[in-house]
């Protein structure tokens, strides 16, 4: 059977990852409001109305933070899924070989749910259905 991800998290591993992971899901949440508040498009990356707050480059030091975040997370094996909320997802294989995500969020303390990949957030449930 072929996976999507080449790792794959134990519902333990993902719990002990979340002492790093956690912390840097907050860090995506705030860079990304104080972003939003100089007006800075990320996704575009360029600022609305032309001249950026800082007078310093055209890329602020949030969003070069922000990137540096995101590859670290990636690197950890984790799935960025929005930086809006810190949404975040551990790719697993539950019982009978699916591949599923455990599901968290920023201001989360715990994983505590999971969806299927193809339902995402929307189709998030308890951990204690896995």
């Amino acid at each position: 059977m072929a996976f999507l991800h080449a790792r794959h998290f134990t519902l333990e591993e993902a719990r002990v990852a979340l002492a790093e992971v956690g912390p840097l899901s907050e860090e995506l949440v705030n860079l990304k409001e104080t972003l939003d508040r100089w007006g800075y498009d990320v996704r575009r990356h360029g600022y609305f109305g032309g001249a950026g707050p800082n007078g310093e480059s055209y890329f602020p030091p949030e969003l070069e933070r922000l990137v540096e975040v995101l590859r670290h997370l990636e690197a950890i094996g984790v799935v960025v899924k929005g930086i809006d909320h810190g949404l975040v997802d551990f790719p697993h294989v539950r019982r009978g070989g699916e591949e599923v995500y455990l599901c968290f969020r920023a201001g989360e303390t715990d994983v505590a749910y999971w969806h299927s990949i193809d339902e995402g957030f929307a189709g998030r449930r308890p951990i204690s259905e896995l």
